[in-house]
């Protein structure tokens, strides 16, 4: 907040309501500044990715949505959210009209300002017939050096209909930390345990030497992770972690330095890197 920082992204998953209380008690204790929330209802059935199998009951019948709503309005103690998100989404369920008229439905209750969806890994396009109800404000979806889907079919239509996009996993999970190494460890439970198993952790740390050797040496690919998103003028805001003070820092840093020049853009553009949606990343 002291260093400008007015958008906070968080979920009822995070901590089952932990981080949204923290960022209510952020709330009152700056009651002069204007912060914008975005929180997150979780699937019913509580299981990532989407399937396509899995029925709107499962995921998010309307009693659901209101009940999660009404528990992220009480732990971050205020009357309306700025924005919603489904955490997760499959366009299977796009003509499902209750999912639509909740969303109306709260929005003419106040008790929400803006309505988006949060798109699964490495499916940036599973979410462009919702887009089409009209209903989405705005999508949240993977986005960065490697992960540059999004550009190709998504970015067109959240621009024609002027949704905006809230570029998620800035750092490809860390990867573009440039902290990751082949021995590296997380805490029990920290999924990243999961995610950078024997599958993906070589073949990230390949991608990433592959990149650095692409640039000067000592480039900063973190604050350049940034602001190759932040340079993409089809995306509205981006939400790296905070874990710790000194990255908070690095990256205010990194968003007060603008963009990026074409030629550099360019460069980093090369090192895109097309996934397939897996069960081990979530």
């Amino acid at each position: 907040m002291e260093l400008g920082v007015n958008f906070f992204d968080t979920a009822w998953v995070y901590g089952n309501g932990r981080s949204e209380k923290l960022l209510g008690k952020l709330l009152r204790d700056y009651p002069e500044k204007k912060v914008y929330i975005t929180t997150k209802i979780p699937p019913k059935n509580f299981k990532w990715p989407m399937e396509p199998t899995y029925s709107l009951d499962e995921t998010f019948p309307s009693d659901h949505m209101k009940e999660y709503l009404h528990k992220s309005l009480k732990n971050l103690g205020v009357e309306q959210i700025d924005l919603v998100l489904l955490h997760g989404w499959d366009d299977i369920w796009t003509k499902d009209e209750r999912w639509q008229k909740t969303v109306v439905e709260l929005k003419q209750q106040g008790l929400i300002k803006a309505f988006g969806v949060s798109i699964d890994r490495w499916e940036p396009e599973n979410a462009i017939q919702a887009i089409k109800t009209g209903l989405i404000d705005v999508v949240e979806v993977i986005y960065n050096i490697f992960d540059q889907a999004p550009e190709d079919n998504l970015f067109p239509v959240c621009k024609e209909l002027n949704v905006g996009v809230i570029a998620r996993v800035p750092f490809d999970e860390g990867t573009l930390t440039d902290s990751l190494t082949i021995n590296s460890k997380w805490p029990e439970g920290d999924w990243r345990n999961l995610y950078f198993g024997t599958e993906n952790l070589q073949p990230s740390l390949d991608h990433l030497a592959s990149l650095k050797s692409a640039l000067p040496i000592g480039a900063n690919i973190p604050e350049l992770a940034l602001q190759f998103i932040l340079s993409n003028r089809d995306i509205s805001t981006t939400i790296p972690g905070m874990r710790k003070v000194k990255n908070i820092n690095a990256n205010v840093i990194a968003s007060d330095k603008g963009r990026l020049s074409q030629e550099l853009i360019d460069r980093l553009r090369s090192h895109r890197w097309d996934r397939k949606p897996t069960s081990w990343a979530g």
